[in-house]
């Protein structure tokens, strides 16, 4: 009798564990709506506000560069040449945590029209964001994106 009150107690006992509570999206949020902020003003000047010193970018043709100061001066670069004057519009945001202190924002946008080094015009480019952020103190903080193009379907592209 004891080893089945011992059982039942046992399998009570996990639905008696409380759910761990995840923190708010809106400071997540508000990391990510910054990005893009900095994104369509073309000056990230207080990138250091929203990313993590070792935050690593992965651009939409595949090309990797980590660490701030290094992200920076290819962000730089592009929005001083063929991204200049090219906004990205947020069309939905959302967030997930992995944990307490991670979380995966992801984003789809919309970008206006540019010529990129190829010579290949976008034309209200759909683009999907992907953002991991770490919380640091009380601050939620970038630490890598990666851009992809959403390509039309194919029956569109002709």
């Amino acid at each position: 009798m004891k080893s089945f009150v011992l059982v039942i107690a046992l399998l009570a006992l996990p639905i008696t564990v409380s759910a761990q509570t995840l923190p708010s999206a809106a400071p997540v949020r508000e990391a990510v709506q910054a990005f893009y902020a900095a994104f369509n003003s073309h000056g990230f000047d207080h990138a250091a506000d929203f990313t993590t010193d070792d935050w690593n970018h992965i651009n939409p043709y595949g090309g990797r560069t980590r660490g701030r100061a290094d992200v920076l001066k290819e962000l730089h670069q592009v929005h001083s040449s063929f991204l200049h004057g090219v906004s990205d519009t947020i069309e939905a945001l959302d967030v997930r945590f992995a944990g307490s202190d991670t979380a995966v924002a992801t984003v789809t946008s919309r970008m206006s029209t540019f010529t990129s080094p190829d010579g290949v015009t976008h034309t209200n480019e759909r683009h999907i964001r992907s953002f991991i952020l770490v919380q640091r103190g009380a601050r939620w903080l970038i630490m890598q994106d990666q851009n992809t193009v959403v390509a039309p379907p194919p029956d569109a592209r002709t």
